[in-house]
């Protein structure tokens, strides 16, 4: 379990408030609210087209809801502000990674540029093992099978600091031990204190979430682990 003090875990982290979304007369989020709290993991569910998506991007700062409102940390959340930068970690669509970079450059360079000093050759070490590409330590991106991409992408936003971790659906091209891993690794960032918001459709991941909350018709609603409703 985290070390958080009840003061860190009473308040949100992450406030979305009545956000509604809407691309010309179509209804993609309708009124949506949710709050993640540090320490503490989400998990979205829902078909393809329920909104996903769409979600973690505004949370992320990267879309702006039609109506309603998104806090981090208590103000306005701007993808482009220092602070957000500084703090928040993403992983959701495939990046333009540097072509000549390999891809322990390319983790080095995310580890700096996030200030990481003199921690982030070690940071680099970690996240190559945790991620499974030692081997492909000395490769350039476009040697990478989809799911190493993948995982270059997982270990990019692993490798700086973050207190929130925003996933869109990242197991997706991961074999199925990579998978568990993946749980594993976002289950201990959680017990340290870091808030993770995150879509999946494998139960694999669901199985480390405190609140699994379902998506369909822009609406949000959360699911019972019990009875799976």
């Amino acid at each position: 379990m985290n070390q958080l003090t009840a003061e860190a875990q009473s308040v949100p982290l992450l406030e979305l408030n009545d956000v509604a979304r809407t691309y010309g007369d179509r209804v993609v989020l309708d009124g949506v609210s949710l709050r993640l709290h540090r320490g503490e993991c989400v998990s979205l569910v829902g078909e393809n087209g329920s909104g996903k998506s769409t979600l973690l991007r505004i949370a992320a700062g990267r879309d702006t809801p039609t109506e309603g409102s998104v806090l981090f940390d208590g103000h306005p959340i701007d993808e482009d502000s220092s602070e957000v930068r500084r703090r928040v970690a993403s992983a959701m669509d495939i990046g333009a990674f540097y072509p000549d970079l390999t891809v322990r450059e390319h983790l080095q360079l995310v580890a700096l540029s996030h200030g990481m000093g003199d921690a982030a050759e070690a940071a680099v070490e970690r996240v190559l093992t945790a991620h499974r590409l030692e081997a492909q330590a000395s490769q350039v991106p476009s040697a990478l099978s989809s799911g190493q991409t993948q995982a270059l992408l997982l270990a990019a936003a692993f490798v700086r600091p973050h207190d929130l971790l925003i996933l869109d659906e990242p197991e997706q091209r991961l074999d199925s031990s990579a998978r568990r891993q993946l749980a594993e690794l976002i289950a201990a960032h959680r017990d340290s204190g870091t808030a993770v918001l995150m879509a999946t459709h494998h139960q694999v991941l669901n199985d480390v979430a405190d609140h699994i909350v379902e998506l369909g018709s822009g609406t949000m609603a959360e699911v019972d682990r019990e009875s799976g409703r």
